[in-house]
């Protein structure tokens, strides 16, 4: 400021000497009434009234208003309610300095942004278009902070790509962009990005990003990052980083929702940033942080969405979640079970309170909610203590909706009763009609693959464990195992148990096996009343798909199926099976096989090959001695 204005005194002084060379010494320039925003000053003279004077020529190019005349041009922006009242001020004889264009135009922007109609009118007033000149002309000493609120409220008020005075704005910003302050960058990319992506203003949006990650030692606050985390997290891999990076430096300082903010945003963008997750969920757990419900329920969804195991945290949102459920809402519950199934964490007090809020309020309850829940049941493999009313309910309640659902959703909640095993034969006729099933046979997209296989699950069900069952199945055809489902990637356990099943039983098992059911059999046997090996492709097995073998077993075989069990198998920090997959080994026991487990957390314990050849042989001879027992 003081730099434009010894500049222009510089150019006055000059002009004034051309103008009037017999002019008196010039007095010194006195400066009234300085404020921080303002400046008046004057030139005092022998000759000061003359028409050649400086006096005159200071008249004549004067361009600070005084204090008192802002003050009052201020008042009135800042006060209008209408754009009429701002209008007014263009041809009012007001002296607006080079703000007040700019703040008359955010000014509008804010009253005519919920209104379309007015905003297509202001476009069309003269008065308007002139304000936007006044504004262009003065564009290069509108100080930072309007210029920034300037080009929002641009962009808000949708002028046109090729308006030339958006296009200086853009251009003045990027022109400054070195000198602005980091919290107008954020600014700009908070409130500006889209729109930036939306009118072709690319160069503008890469030179903002570029900016925000070189200074990005700058950011003092955690809303600052949460913001851009939220706003520019998917433009700029490179800035994201940073912003983690910060988020680290300053999550110590972070309150509950600042948390909650970051987390949602991770999740929203699917980000799994071990080393901030950690971060935060220390200090989730360290930190007497008061969790209001809504903070509590995102803080669930986001560690469900990122697959975040951290048990004291959960255990904690478990706890505060729990006197909260009777205030919580239907959807709210449904949502809370939905992010604790992700979890794999099952807290029995929890769920007991969500079924008893769905009885509690089985009037009212909708369909999709219900769903919901009983996903999360399917999912952890829960019972709960009341389950002849709640599962009397879902009956109820599905009954006259079932197949008014989504295909989709409709195969997930049959299925779910597969699980949980409280299907009903109408409900499997639902689902296995040709009408419905049909429509997932050929699809090759990844849900569609995953909804065939709990079809096959289904048709599973029906024939292993309601052989009274009548109604449709799906055809021969479709329980030939497809190639997707074998070509799957291979997992360190698979292969050390692999190589330890071939080198135990050689050719005299089979391994890797598909079934009709829909379930992988890591390796088949068939012992004979002494527990000496027979050749499985001499006798029926009806298990496979098309059925092979045309000998019956002999009185007393047994068939032995391998089942492996990973971590991920099993819910969080327990060693019982998710639903999927107590589900599937139930399935092989009714299908006439002696189950072999082999859970992850024995066979790590094993560290060479005899060691592992011998589990295997004894894990063997007590399944058969159990079933013996029998």
């Amino acid at each position: 400021m003081a730099a434009r204005l010894v500049k222009r005194c510089t150019c006055l002084l000059r002009k004034a000497t051309l103008v009037s060379p017999a002019v008196a010494p010039v007095g010194r320039l006195r400066l009234a009434r300085v404020t921080p925003r303002t400046l008046t000053f004057s030139a005092t003279s022998p000759s000061s009234h003359s028409p050649g004077s400086l006096s005159g020529l200071l008249e004549k190019e004067q361009v600070f208003t005084t204090r008192q005349e802002q003050q009052e041009v201020d008042q009135l922006i800042e006060k209008a309610t209408q754009p009429e009242e701002l209008l007014e001020l263009v041809g009012g004889g007001h002296c607006l300095h080079e703000n007040h264009a700019a703040l008359m135009l955010i000014q509008l922007s804010r009253l005519v942004s919920d209104k379309p109609q007015d905003r297509a009118s202001l476009l069309q007033d003269a008065r308007f278009q002139r304000l936007l000149q006044l504004t262009n002309s003065q564009i290069a000493t509108v100080w930072h902070g309007p210029l920034v609120r300037l080009l929002r409220s641009l962009y808000a008020l949708a002028l046109p790509t090729a308006c030339k005075e958006l296009q200086s704005v853009e251009q003045e910003i990027r022109w400054r962009m070195r000198r602005l302050r980091y919290r107008h960058l954020a600014f700009l990319a908070e409130t500006s990005a889209t729109y930036m992506q939306e009118r072709g203003s690319q160069e503008l949006l890469a030179e903002l990003l570029v900016h925000l990650e070189r200074r990005w030692a700058e950011i003092e606050d955690g809303r600052t990052v949460v913001a851009l985390m939220a706003r520019t997290g998917l433009l700029s891999e490179p800035l994201m980083n940073r912003l983690e990076d910060k988020c680290l430096e300053l999550v110590e300082q972070f309150s509950a929702d600042e948390l909650r903010k970051v987390l949602v945003t991770l999740a929203a963008q699917n980000r799994r940033s071990v080393p901030l997750l950690r971060a935060i969920s220390y200090h989730l757990v360290q930190k007497p942080l008061p969790l209001m419900k809504s903070v509590l329920l995102d803080l669930a969804y986001a560690f469900g969405k990122l697959g975040f195991q951290q048990t004291q945290v959960f255990q904690r949102l478990a706890a505060d979640l729990l006197p909260l459920t009777p205030s919580l809402t239907s959807s709210e519950v449904a949502r809370c079970a939905k992010s604790f199934a992700l979890l794999k964490w099952l807290s029995g007090p929890l769920f007991e309170a969500f079924v008893q809020h769905i009885l509690d309020r089985a009037q009212t309850i909708t369909v999709p909610h219900l769903c919901n829940v009983l996903l999360a049941l399917a999912h952890l493999n829960f019972r709960p203590e009341r389950e002849d009313q709640f599962f009397s309910l879902v009956h109820e309640k599905l009954g006259s909706e079932l197949e008014g659902l989504p295909p989709a959703l409709q195969v997930d909640v049959v299925w779910a009763l597969c699980v949980l095993q409280q299907v009903q034969e109408a409900e499997l006729r639902a689902v296995l009609r040709p009408e419905l099933h049909t429509q997932f046979l050929g699809d090759t997209s990844p849900k569609d693959q995953s909804t065939f296989q709990k079809l096959l699950h289904i048709n599973a069900t029906t024939q292993l464990e309601h052989p009274e069952y009548a109604g449709p199945r799906l055809p021969a055809s479709a329980l030939v195992p497809r190639l997707s489902v074998l070509q799957r990637k291979v997992t360190p356990l698979e292969k050390e148990l692999q190589d330890a099943l071939k080198g135990l039983l050689g050719s005299r098992g089979s391994f890797m096996v598909p079934t009709q059911y829909g379930w992988i059999l890591d390796a088949e046997v068939l012992l004979d009343p002494d527990s000496q090996f027979l050749p499985l492709r001499d006798f029926v097995a009806p298990h496979l798909a098309p059925p092979s073998g045309s000998q019956p077993l002999p009185p007393g075989a047994k068939r032995v199926a391998f089942l492996r069990w990973e971590y991920p198998n099993y819910n969080s920090r327990s060693r019982e099976l998710l639903g999927r997959f107590a589900l599937a080994r139930r399935h092989v026991q009714a299908a006439g096989f002696l189950v072999v487990d082999v859970p992850y957390y024995e066979w790590l314990e094993l560290k060479s090959e005899w060691q592992k050849g011998a589990y295997l042989k004894d894990k063997m001879r007590k399944a058969v001695a159990e079933e013996l027992a029998k």
